[in-house]
């Protein structure tokens, strides 16, 4: 048995940065062995351990085969057999196919050290094709603040092209995609990554509207979601299965938009009647830094004052006719107060 440190921790060491998590693979074993070593079994379609004592994943040395559609068509083998450079052989990129031994030597069958020196994003080998995902994760490197310089090579390009043309996007599972999305909205430079979806008409079918890729004017991915939303007419969310936090922030931006100056009375107590002010005030102060909301942050900025100073628990003193009654009481006094 012979154990290697091997993907994306070792591609950022190479380039100094300090790798969040480990990934091992193990030659020369079988899960019997594994389990006898103490390892915890935890794959479904192939060996995949945790280890004893750090919790770190170790997987057998495997290959795989396309025989379906999408992220889940292939066909795993694995065996003590099964060599090294043919479990690198079945990785994304070069950067991503080195392995570092237990005396720190690295081993580098497909040259993966001199992409890194020239900044390339390259395929592995032909059954880059095979795993849509291969192109969403692609994307997803490039909002790594370390890879963001990296540039994608000629034939990977091309391939990428071919991806798209089969269309063995679509066949990808939507959670899939929105894990990979919601990991670029927690990046450094989210916008790339649906940059580089667009240039290659990736985005479809999961985010078919998207046509301005501008989501970096706040840290918090649902602010950029929201920002991303708004810079597209809020079309994105059709065929994702979006989380409820996204889903609200984005909800709550399409409220505030409607604020406007030029609003009458009537119409602005309508429309604060429905936005949780004082419950959603963190979300809020963010939502009003977008430049979308220039015009009217000063407006909503009164507006959250004046709404923190009113005491709605009144209300509960009325009965369930009359409480609509008495709240629009008070937020007529909250409108009447922004010209104070």
């Amino acid at each position: 048995m012979k154990i290697y440190e091997v993907g994306g921790a070792v591609r950022d060491s190479i380039l100094g940065i300090d790798p969040v998590d480990k990934d091992w693979v193990v030659v020369g074993s079988s899960p019997e062995e594994m389990i006898a070593n103490g390892f915890k079994p935890i794959g479904k379609d192939f060996p995949v351990f945790l280890h004893p004592k750090t919790n770190e994943e170790y997987a057998l040395a495997r290959t795989e085969k396309k025989i379906g559609v999408g992220y889940h068509g292939f066909n795993f083998h694995y065996g003590k057999e099964i060599t090294l450079e043919e479990d690198l052989s079945r990785r994304d990129l070069t950067i991503n196919a080195i392995a570092k031994d237990d005396k720190g030597k690295l081993i580098d069958p497909f040259d993966g050290m001199s992409d890194i020196k020239n900044k390339i994003f390259r395929h592995v080998s032909e059954a880059f094709e095979e795993d849509p995902l291969r192109a969403i994760r692609l994307a997803r490197f490039h909002t790594y603040e370390h890879l963001r310089n990296f540039y994608i090579a000629k034939e990977t390009r091309i391939m990428l092209k071919k991806i798209e043309k089969s269309n063995e996007i679509s066949n990808l599972s939507s959670n899939r995609v929105w894990l990979e999305t919601e990991k670029s909205l927690k990046s450094s430079n989210p916008n790339i990554f649906f940059e580089v979806l667009l240039e290659f008409n990736l985005h479809m079918p999961y985010l078919e509207n998207l046509k301005n890729c501008f989501c970096n004017t706040s840290n918090n991915p649902l602010i950029r979601w929201s920002e991303l939303q708004i810079n597209n007419a809020f079309k994105l969310n059709k065929n994702l299965p979006i989380p409820n936090t996204f889903l609200h922030a984005e909800e709550l931006l399409k409220k505030l938009c409607v604020i406007d100056l030029k609003s009458n009375k009537e119409e602005l107590i309508n429309i604060i009647d429905k936005i949780p002010f004082k419950r959603d005030e963190a979300l809020i102060k963010q939502l009003i830094e977008l430049p979308n909301l220039s015009k009217s942050k000063l407006l909503i900025t009164k507006l959250l004052d004046n709404i923190k100073k009113v005491d709605f628990s009144i209300l509960s003193k009325f009965s369930s006719e009359k409480i609509s009654r008495e709240k629009i009481k008070l937020l007529n006094q909250v409108v009447r107060n922004l010209n104070e």
